[in-house]
């Protein structure tokens, strides 16, 4: 691993190693990393990847901002290298050709977010700071929490009041300092970087530390090693990806243009990246054609992506742009009913999760991709993270007597 530069995503200014540490000091906007591999191929040889028998992000190290931590044997080195699924009950339902599922559920605290918040906390070792900061709504709290309790770091999370109780009670028993601010998701993140910048301690925000997105690229590597490689030169693999504050889509977009720097895929897979519609901030924005992205006063039950003003969201439209893809939104409605459709497959999710596979299947309704091709849909979070919409996505389970007659009565056998 050898970073080359930084490049301002927005202004295009170049920055070298050690010369930045978050955004962009000219324009604001958010940094890509860009490695000497790009320019040298043969420093990285995929064989050696796909033979390594570390099952983590750890065997990607060579593309990686970070050397491998060590710490073996804890969570932090037990991250990535999800499982992808073929259910076939779906595939037939929706009258597809090939259908993956990729679920994140299978991370140390189930969630997409222990990818980027593994790289963060790796990151503030080898820059030997103690603390670490964050605004979240759950997920990227609990990652982060989870990946500094596991090496004895210290981390502090501020959450906005109306956060998932099962979300924060994650935070609270992996031993973060838990602070609920009085406001959304946006009033945290900003004094977050507030605190941040007062006390030395490293931030670890979507959309403001440029490696969190290096982090989330380990999935597009993953569905490179597990589906890409696999597929016909002509056929083009569609990835659904919920949309929050675009970091997410952001970051497999990435792994994949690192891969295409590589010579080890020919051409981007098609990115389609679904927004609740009361929290539509980026999809306002594609549907206007618009370069600048206008906040809303985002509310949905999908917490995981409900934001006000996307702290990345320029760059993922970039990235569906640039990939010939597209964006819609999906209705909370459609979100919950998606819920209990994914977990007859065995897949158990959380409403951002559900998210993707509702994006799927308004796509197909209205005709905006082709069944023949192959599709795969990013399962962000387990369904524990958020319990009160898993039971709103489902009827009650019904109060029987312990006798057979009323076991009889309600199965009708």
């Amino acid at each position: 691993m050898s970073i080359s530069y930084f490049q301002c995503s927005q202004c295009g200014q170049n920055y070298a190693p050690g010369e930045v540490t978050y955004n962009c000091p000219i324009c604001g906007g958010n940094l890509d990393t860009h490695f000497t591999f790009e320019e040298n191929p043969s420093e990285v040889d995929p064989a050696s990847i796909i033979e390594s028998k570390q099952a983590s992000i750890w065997r990607y190290t060579p593309l990686l901002p970070v050397n491998d931590p060590g710490f073996e044997h804890t969570p932090l080195h037990q991250v990535g290298f999800t499982p992808i699924f073929q259910p076939e009950n779906l595939r037939e339902k929706l009258g597809l050709r090939k259908l993956y599922v990729k679920d994140e559920s299978y991370n140390p605290s189930e969630s997409f977010k222990d990818r980027a918040s593994a790289i963060v906390i790796t990151r503030a070792i080898e820059q030997n700071i103690d603390t670490t900061i964050c605004a979240s709504t759950g997920n990227a709290g609990a990652a982060m929490a989870c990946m500094a309790a596991s090496v004895g770091r210290r981390t502090i999370i501020l959450a906005p009041m109306d956060a998932p109780p099962a979300k924060i009670a994650q935070l609270l028993n992996f031993g973060a300092e838990v602070l609920l601010v009085e406001g959304n998701y946006d009033d945290a993140c900003r004094l977050s970087l507030d605190a941040s910048q007062e006390f030395g301690w490293y931030n670890r925000n979507t959309g403001y530390n440029p490696f969190t997105v290096e982090g989330k690229k380990t999935a597009g590597l993953e569905i490179w090693e597990q589906v890409l490689r696999f597929l016909p030169p002509d056929e083009q693999l569609s990835v659904f990806i919920p949309v929050g504050d675009g970091n997410i889509l952001s970051g497999i977009a990435k792994g994949f243009l690192d891969l295409l720097a590589l010579g080890w895929i020919k051409r981007l897979p098609r990115l389609v990246g679904v927004q609740a519609e009361g929290s539509a901030a980026v999809y306002n924005a594609f549907l206007k054609n618009a370069e600048t992205i206008e906040p809303v006063n985002a509310q949905t039950v999908a917490d995981s992506i409900c934001v006000d003003f996307p702290g990345d969201g320029y760059r993922a439209l970039k990235r569906v742009r640039e990939s010939k893809g597209f964006f819609l939104t999906v209705s909370d409605n459609e979100i919950l009913s998606a819920i209990p459709v994914l977990g007859s497959t065995g897949v158990f999710v959380e409403p951002a999760a559900s998210a993707a596979y509702a994006g799927l299947v308004k796509a197909l309704d209205n005709k905006m991709i082709d069944p023949d091709s192959p599709v795969l849909v990013l399962a962000t979070g387990s369904g524990l993270k958020d319990i009160n919409a898993a039971m709103r996505a489902v009827q009650v389970a019904p109060i029987i007597e312990p006798t057979l007659s009323g076991l009889k009565e309600v199965l009708h056998v």
